[in-house]
């Protein structure tokens, strides 16, 4: 006979008390079995059904404020986000007003010679691209890490998965949620 199936491996997990058998090869974990009269955890008192009707409640009431409080973070990122778009309108309609000018200024430039105050347009208007692109940018680095959270938010939900003890608790857990 193997020495490994006479005697069981025994540890404790919480307050329950296991053991891992090796049964011709299949190893398994179970619960200590216990004579009758040494029980080392005595039965849990039935809890009044209004008691366990206000557990309830407080989970669900708990619950219900962190989704609340994860959809609120969540609308006030997407009202960020929103408000930097509608600037960013803002700003084209100013740049594209600007180009209106330049080419008003070019038609006055062409006809006689005030090339400064043209150069000076000019600049003014590459400017107000280039602060338009660098605010494009930094919406779109901002949605970057908004996207790039919620991946890992979906990530960590299987990198974190419980393991159950027995099949009841496994079955509980997933009638729970």
């Amino acid at each position: 006979m193997d020495p490994q199936a006479s005697t069981p491996a025994r540890y404790i997990i919480g307050d329950e008390e296991w053991e891992l058998c090796n049964d011709d090869g299949f190893i398994y974990k179970r619960r200590k079995e216990t004579i009758a009269g040494e029980s080392s955890n005595p039965p849990d008192p039935e809890l009044d059904p209004e008691e366990e009707e206000r557990n309830r409640k407080k989970r669900k009431r708990k619950i219900l404020l962190k989704l609340k409080r994860k959809y609120q973070k969540e609308i006030d990122h997407w009202d960020i986000l929103s408000n930097t778009l509608c600037a960013l309108q803002e700003k084209s309609k100013v740049v594209s007003s600007l180009s209106e000018t330049r080419v008003q200024i070019e038609k006055v430039a062409s006809s006689s010679s005030i090339r400064p105050l043209f150069l000076d347009e000019l600049l003014i208007m590459e400017e107000a691209r280039e602060g338009f692109i660098k605010n494009v940018s930094s919406v779109c680095e901002v949605a970057e890490g908004i996207c790039r959270v919620e991946e890992e938010e979906e990530k960590e939900m299987f990198f974190n998965l419980p393991v159950w003890g027995t099949p009841q608790d496994l079955m509980e857990s997933l009638c729970y949620d």
